[in-house]
């Protein structure tokens, strides 16, 4: 049941086909607020699992819809300034206003850093620091033109915070992300315009839970006998509370705070939801 917590404002989720994208984009309509929904809907060759597809993006529409909230839904690709422009503009003027952005769309790929081939550093980069940036970028104006302030929420990772094996370029990206944030948080905060970041550890979705993710945990397990199963005790061993990976809602959670009035004051923050990865 509802409590109206952000309660007929409109929010604008990337990334929103499955996955964290699809939670935040339900969560937010649980509390009232109706959804501008984008996805690529489409793969890029450096990342080892399959992206998110058109029939993802129209059950995250399905699921929305259900909760008797409104949602404008589109492919737009955030390494396009022009795709994501368009794309908002047109969601805007569907809802009428613009209050909240969850920037979420992100991939994840791994490597040795001194073997990574360029294209795949350029994409980790392209997507998910300069695709961030080009949200909250065509997002200000409209954001402004409320006249209410808002707030961006930026999805970021744990490797946000430190340094990981295997997954160096995702890291660069991530720890970019936070003095993007940061730096928009003050350049916006006399507009009310709040700038976060949540840094989720391992979540249950499609991006850990892959083939490509599982040999890095288990290099020297089969790969016949890499399973789910056989690997929580694996992903568990990185966090203090004893739990191999978080929900996708756990962290909707997190988001949904930042977007409401409860963090009204809130700006600037870098917020682990890690199940204690970061005290260890």
């Amino acid at each position: 049941m509802t409590n109206g917590r952000v309660q007929d404002k409109v929010a604008f989720v990337t990334g929103a086909a499955r996955g964290q994208g699809r939670s935040h984009a339900v969560r937010l309509a649980e509390e009232g607020a109706d959804i501008i929904a984008i996805d690529l809907c489409d793969q890029i060759d450096s990342v080892p699992y399959a992206m998110a597809t058109r029939a993802d993006l129209e059950e995250t529409v399905r699921q929305v819809e259900a909760l008797g909230r409104r949602i404008y839904a589109a492919e737009a690709d955030v390494r396009s300034a022009a795709s994501l422009d368009a794309a908002l503009a047109q969601g805007v003027a569907e809802l009428g206003g613009l209050d909240i952005v969850a920037a979420n769309a992100g991939i994840y790929s791994l490597g040795r850093l001194e073997n990574l081939p360029t294209t795949t550093w350029q994409d980790m980069l392209d997507v998910n620091l300069t695709g961030a940036w080009n949200t909250a970028a065509v997002s200000i104006p409209h954001l402004r033109k409320t006249g209410r302030g808002g707030s961006i929420i930026f999805t970021n990772s744990t490797g946000g915070l430190k340094g990981v094996e295997n997954i160096g370029h995702y890291v660069a990206a991530k720890h970019g992300l936070v003095g993007l944030m940061r730096s928009f948080a003050l350049e916006l905060a006399t507009d009310f315009i709040r700038v976060n970041s949540v840094h989720p550890g391992s979540v249950d979705t499609d991006m850990i839970q892959n083939a490509a993710t599982y040999a890095v945990f288990a290099p020297e397990v089969h790969h016949s006998a890499r399973t789910r199963e056989s690997l929580a005790i694996r992903f568990q061993s990185v966090n203090a509370i004893p739990i191999p990976w978080m929900e996708s809602r756990d962290i909707s959670n997190a988001v949904l705070w930042l977007a409401s009035d409860e963090s009204r004051y809130v700006t600037g923050v870098a917020l682990p939801v890690d199940a204690g990865q970061m005290a260890k």
